[in-house]
């Protein structure tokens, strides 16, 4: 296929969107392959859906490859199925609602796991249908609150997503085990380097859970990996928990006067100058605790108010707090939270007024602490007065707590749930995430299937989501330099870019003579036809657009010679007689690898 330039509809600019924060997003619209229509809504041009059309005919081949059929639901759905499983208000904000004008609630699909479940009850009945496994590949939209990155977090997407129906846990294990190895050759054949993650399942519900992250200095998510192969998203890190303490040597608890150490770094700098350890070491931020008022918000607008207790050297992180107590929403609290409970004293908050099992009070603040506050640990912490803290509260004599709670942040160093050593700390993009969903949305729509014995069972269910809109991003944030995108041959949206330079009418009529010839043996051509556009403009955009290979046609050809080279990579003098069979090859050895 041969795409001239001069009425290609694309348009390349030369400066970064007002908007765009990383890589992928000022590329992607720089060089015209997607405009934003909206914040987290793109339009997508021409040169944008043939690289997106690469990419999904890839998750299409290993999705029939794999036993999975192809369907397509509506992205326009009804509020009933989302009502029987609860996720019409579990989605909370984040789900589009609107009526028609018989003032019926519909939403915009953000997943379809209630409409995969209805359609197979809807045709399937008997253990003999099973297994199976559908997919789709659809647009989808949440309302996020803060769109960013383009196409890595937008409020509409494009996802693959698929969901397999087995009769026994067995049957299922198959199924995800299927969907994880085709996963694995999606983005194998994409060329994205990806890593497996254990992970939360948090609105969708279910057992099993794993993320495909692909890692990125820029990515959204925190992962960790470990000397043995462990690998999780932060949120789902499990906390080795040590030991409890003895503490029958323990000295009482003290409260001393610690004015102006509304933080940490203020009251170890007090301590140390003030009350120095009997040990000789110093106090560090590790030897507090750090209590924190947080407000959980369920999806019906209910709000409770928690404190949450870490390690005075950790924070909070909010998305494994979130994960922890889904589907509610948590935020730190307000002003007015504190103005309405006055036991809680800013900056000098401590356990002994909170937790309905420490006071037994059934209308106490529920306190939930990091699960390395163990029996035994002495704290320095707040003594709920103002200017005063405790030394020396002991865990499980001085004070206990409603319950723990994985909310604390990770650290680089921390040791491995399974033990084999130090935590490392990386960034990545999620590419794709499976579950195993079980049997929950089979049970709140009724899907059953006769069984060999002739009695009803539920359904157990598997889900496998792609994001290819975020993968294209993905993509193109891995395959960039300071020029502009480099996409991969198998992605690109042509192999090769033909630039004809200056103004002789035989350099244009070589570079299409060139362009047919390969168009012919089934290279994918732009060509730059654009007769009245500088050389400088033309190689600008040609390495902006990001194509594997760059062929210029101009002075050389009084010498019969063209210049070849990839977009990233030594150029080379090759003969135009020769031009189609040498740029033909190096595509093949290209699409080849």
């Amino acid at each position: 296929m041969l795409l001239r330039l001069s009425n290609l509809f694309v348009r390349s600019l030369r400066e970064d969107p007002a908007d765009a924060e990383v890589a992928s997003h000022k590329l992607l619209v720089r060089a015209g392959y997607i405009r934003r229509a909206a914040p987290g809504v793109y339009t997508w041009l021409p040169l944008g859906l043939r690289v997106l059309d690469k990419v999904e005919r890839v998750v299409r081949e290993e999705m029939d490859a794999a036993g999975a059929q192809r369907v397509h639901f509506p992205a326009l759905l009804p509020r009933e199925p989302y009502e029987a499983t609860n996720r019409w208000t579990e989605y909370g904000p984040n789900l589009f609602r609107l009526q028609d004008r018989k003032e019926a609630d519909y939403l915009l699909a953000p997943t379809h796991e209630e409409m995969f479940t209805l359609l197979v009850k809807d045709l399937y009945s008997s253990y003999k249908d099973l297994p199976l496994t559908l997919y789709q590949i659809q647009t989808k939209y949440r309302d996020e609150a803060r769109p960013r990155a383009g196409l890595i977090r937008g409020r509409e997407f494009i996802m693959k997503d698929a969901y397999s129906f087995d009769l026994t846990d067995e049957g299922l294990n198959e199924s995800y085990q299927r969907q994880r190895d085709a996963y694995e050759r999606i983005f194998t054949r994409l060329g994205l380097e990806y890593v497996i993650v254990a992970a939360t399942s948090g609105a969708m519900g279910g057992s099993r859970s794993e993320e495909f992250l692909t890692p990125t200095a820029i990515g959204e998510d925190t992962f960790v990996r470990a000397p043995s192969g462990y690998a999780a998203n932060v949120e789902a890190v499990v906390t080795a928990v040590p030991e409890s303490v003895d503490f029958s040597d323990a000295p009482a608890a003290r409260v001393v006067d610690t004015p102006n150490t509304g933080t940490i770094e203020e009251l170890v700098a007090h301590l140390n100058a003030h009350f120095p350890r009997e040990d000789g070491r110093e106090w560090n931020a590790g030897d507090t605790l750090k209590n924190v008022v947080v407000v959980a918000s369920d999806p019906e607008g209910n709000r409770e108010l928690l404190v949450i207790g870490v390690p005075g050297d950790r924070d909070v992180d909010m998305k494994r707090l979130e994960a922890s107590l889904a589907p509610r929403e948590v935020e730190p609290a307000g002003d007015g939270d504190f103005a309405k409970n006055k036991v809680l004293v800013k900056g000098y908050i401590g356990p002994q007024v909170l937790g309905r099992t420490n006071t037994g009070d059934d209308t106490a603040i529920r306190y939930l602490v990091d699960p390395r506050v163990v029996s035994g640990t002495r704290w320095v912490t707040g003594a709920n007065a103002d200017g005063q803290h405790v030394i020396d509260l002991v865990m499980g004599r001085d004070f206990v707590a409603d319950a723990t709670i994985e909310a604390a942040q990770v650290l680089a160093g921390d040791p491995a749930p399974d033990g084999s050593g130090p935590l490392e700390l990386a960034r990545g993009i999620e590419i794709g995430h499976i579950f195993q969903l079980g049997r929950k949305y089979a049970e709140a729509l009724g899907l059953k299937v006769l069984d060999e014995s002739g009695k009803q069972a539920v359904v157990t269910m598997g889900s496998y989501g792609i994001g290819v809109s975020r993968v294209m991003a993905a993509l193109a944030e891995a395959n960039h330099d300071d020029k502009g995108l480099a996409w991969p041959a198998h992605v690109a949206p042509a192999h090769v870019h033909i630039v004809a330079t200056g103004k002789d009418e035989a350099v244009f009529e070589a570079a299409e003579k060139l362009g047919q010839g390969l168009s012919a043996r089934g290279v994918e051509v732009i060509y730059d036809d654009r007769p009245k556009v500088s050389p400088g403009v033309k190689f600008k955009d040609a390495e902006l657009y990001g194509v594997p290979f760059i062929a210029v046609v101009g002075r050389g050809l009084a010498d019969g010679v063209i210049e070849f080279r990839e977009r990233v990579g030594e150029s080379q003098q090759v003969a135009f007689d020769d031009a189609v069979d040498t740029i033909t090859a190096a595509v093949a050895a290209k699409l080849a690898e």
